[in-house]
């Protein structure tokens, strides 16, 4: 495991236990979804300038986390109910 990724791990493990049923009902809002969508569009029809694919990597990144996050939720729940 990367530095990284343990550092991801981490910040999941944490935004999964302050509200685990607030981490599930999360959603990245409507503009900023839009925007990846764009991003993503534009990398696969003309490609990307630098700032943009850099962007692109924070927005997969933010992604990640809160993915994580949502895994790590569910498993708190299920453990609590159990």
């Amino acid at each position: 495991m990367t530095k990284s990724t343990s550092a991801y791990d981490s910040l999941a493990e944490f935004m999964a236990m302050l509200d685990p049923v607030k981490v599930l009902a999360f959603h990245a809002p409507e503009a900023l979804q839009d925007r990846v969508e764009e991003l993503l569009e534009k990398k696969q029809e003309e490609g990307l300038a630098d700032a943009e694919q850099e962007e692109l990597d924070h927005y997969l990144i933010y992604e990640h986390i809160v993915r994580l996050a949502k895994s790590r939720a569910r498993l708190h729940l299920s453990k609590a109910s159990a």
